[in-house]
């Protein structure tokens, strides 16, 4: 019996805690350099595709923009179509929110770029609901929380009715007329719903792959309910073994009532790591990368979300604050948890901290900043063997500390162990007939959509070719 094949994404590591900026061969945010040389390490590993994440607005803690924030958040859209010319093989998939955008407007840059990418495009669909990010867009914070997936869901499925609006052979070349669209073959998208209404015609043929792969990290009943319905990866936080398995059994359970099989989904957490020679030489390279995530401010900031209050002159490399925490502070976090908890929590805190003698900084850093992969390239190959073989997860999106070298060991090092093992490809898929790169769907093992033969009742022709 064939061994279960691991799938591998790379993150692009963004503006956050787990990036270490202050190490020497940290590049920037803002240099495609940075995206180029990460993209191709990637597809040098033979990656299934590198991810974005997008912050549509800058952090803030108390009311000012956080100081490690400041370095850029680059619009998506233009690094996908950056990075796909300068691969070939490799996907670009980003992150892109079903709040903050339109669904014709979205549908139609997304397809452009998966036909100049060959197909090789997938869509993050995020659900942002807040009024902190919404005080950036004429919408502002509309959106009830609870009304976030019903957008979402009415947002995706507008989405491909406007991909599919384009039948196969509505593109035709004549000699005398070139390439042009069969009028009868394109149709006018008219919707009407609780948060759309649209009359539209694409102005882009259906892509090569059917339409963008569907990514989505939701994970609240809703969230999970959504995803199988609609999406095709789960970029999961389920990085336990045991939870792992639990979260994989939920979502492929609810598969069979959306019409759905379980290879028509793949389940990737997200996942850090450090590499050592020896396990014990990455365990203290794991500690120090913490160490190194969890600067003085970001230090200071997560304990006063935690306190629900501010803690003006606290120590970093100190003790824990001696007050007890309070009502709580909306622009610093935590604002939904109860005093009470806050109480209890922070209690626990300080508990950790004497026991195991830290100071404020060396807690926050024990407490978020633990990596998924810890040991030598043969543990960690073995590690991500047994997650797969286990259906614990279909692989892992990684995201390493460092922009834009932090994947290199890993390609160099782990890589060629999971090829030993039989568990990850030596090469990429080639079509059969032309010899050029497959699609991202097809190279993640994932159905091909039907090729719309006709269009439903909710769609006209249009009046004219174009």
């Amino acid at each position: 019996m064939s061994k279960r094949q691991a799938r591998l994404v790379a993150h692009f590591p963004g503006v956050n805690s787990t990036t270490v900026w202050s190490a020497p061969d940290s590049g920037s945010q803002i240099d495609f350099a940075s995206f180029s040389h990460f993209a191709q390490t990637a597809e040098r590993g033979l990656f299934d595709y590198v991810f974005l994440a997008e912050g549509l607005r800058l952090r803030e803690h108390g009311g000012q923009i956080h100081d490690l924030d400041v370095a850029g958040r680059p619009a998506t859209l233009a690094i996908l179509a950056a990075m796909a010319s300068v691969t070939r093989n490799i996907g670009v998939v980003g992150t892109l929110s079903s709040t903050f955008n339109e669904p014709y407007e979205l549908a139609r840059q997304l397809a452009t770029i998966d036909h100049l990418s060959g197909g090789r495009v997938g869509w993050n669909v995020v659900t942002s609901p807040d009024a902190f990010h919404g005080g950036n867009f004429r919408r502002g914070g509309y959106l009830p929380y609870e009304q976030r997936y019903t957008r979402a869901e009415e947002f995706v499925a507008l989405a491909k009715r406007l991909w599919d609006s384009w039948e196969t052979g509505a593109v035709r070349a004549d000699q005398a007329a070139g390439v042009f669209a069969d009028p009868d073959l394109v149709h006018r998208v008219t919707h009407s719903g609780p948060q759309f209404t649209v009359s539209a015609t694409s102005t882009v043929p259906r892509s090569p792959q059917g339409y963008p792969v569907i990514v989505q990290a939701g994970d609240s009943p809703a969230g999970r309910d959504f995803a199988a319905a609609n999406a095709e990866i789960i970029f999961s936080r389920h990085t336990s073994f045991a939870e792992g398995q639990a979260f994989y059994r939920d979502v492929k359970g609810r598969l069979p009532a959306a019409g759905r099989t379980e290879d028509s989904l793949l389940i990737l957490p997200g996942a850090t790591f450090a590499i050592g020679d020896t396990d014990a030489e990455a365990r203290e390279a794991s500690r120090e990368i913490g160490f190194a995530q969890t600067t003085p401010q970001t230090a200071v900031a997560w304990i006063e979300a935690i306190w629900g209050r501010e803690l003006p002159g606290l120590d970093p490399d100190g003790p824990l604050p001696s007050v007890e925490p309070g009502e709580g502070d909306q622009r610093l976090g935590q604002v939904s948890t109860k005093v009470q908890d806050r109480v209890a929590r922070a209690a626990e805190l300080r508990a950790r901290a004497d026991s195991e003698g830290l100071t404020l900084r060396q807690l926050v850093a024990a407490e978020t900043a633990s990596h998924t992969f810890v040991g030598s390239p043969e543990t960690i190959a073995a590690e991500i063997d047994r997650y797969v073989q286990g259906r614990a997860s279909d692989g892992f999106v990684l995201v390493p500390h460092l922009t834009p070298g932090g994947l290199d060991t890993f390609v160099d090092r782990v890589v060629p162990l999971l090829q030993e093992r039989g568990v990850f490809r030596e090469r990429y898929e080639v079509d059969e007939q032309t010899g050029e790169p497959v699609t991202l769907r097809r190279t993640l093992g994932l159905p091909q959509p039907p090729a719309p033969a006709s269009i439903d009742a909710g769609a006209e022709p249009t009046e004219a070719a174009a």
